[in-house]
């Protein structure tokens, strides 16, 4: 079984996160989270998360699983977009600045029982057809009452609409006073 995770276009060059990627390869999920908070480089916070997410897709993907059995099968840090900048020099020339990202991936892989993965999958299967069930499941010839919220709101709109009608009727104080009369 195996479980993937992708951080994309974190803003580190592919070679100092491979730097990093080369210290769990291989390892232990617990102990390549460990390796991760004790290593002074930014983007092992970064390499943490995703380890940290690739666990909790192969918890997703088979529900019990051991998690002490979990290895970084694959950690790699492929290349991504660079952005190009530009940083003014003498004499009316430039210098150009690459900053680079990069795509890290991580695949872990594990064992799974065939107990645990059988009653896993019966989990999954059961639990959408159970609650699709439940809201269907009501007496027959029982009557769903209407909320009769809406009609409230109904009859309050139109109350505030009378008033703004009466206070249109008022004479007009100011300039268009004048213009009010003028027009009757």
């Amino acid at each position: 079984m195996e479980a993937k995770a992708i951080a994309r276009y974190v803003r580190v060059t592919p070679r100092k996160a491979d730097q990093v990627l080369q210290l769990i390869r291989g390892k232990r999920v617990d102990q390549a989270t460990e390796i991760l908070d004790f290593t002074p480089k930014h983007v092992a916070k970064v390499i943490g998360k995703v380890v940290k997410s690739a666990v909790a897709n192969a918890v997703a993907m088979e529900g019990k699983i051991n998690i002490e059995e979990l290895r970084v099968k694959m950690a790699v840090a492929g290349a991504g977009p660079t952005m190009k900048r530009f940083l003014p020099r003498a004499q009316g020339r430039a210098t150009p600045i690459l900053k680079k990202t990069c795509h890290i991936t991580v695949i872990v892989e594990g064992e799974v029982s065939e107990e645990d993965e059988a009653t896993a999958r019966r989990a999954r299967r059961v639990a959408p057809r159970q609650a699709a069930a439940r809201p269907a499941e009501s007496k027959p010839g029982a009557k769903v009452a209407e909320p009769a919220a809406p009609a409230a709101k109904k009859s309050a709109a139109k109350k505030p609409a009378a008033k703004k009608a009466e206070t249109k009727k008022a004479e007009p104080k100011g300039r268009s006073a004048k213009k009010s009369k003028e027009a009757k």
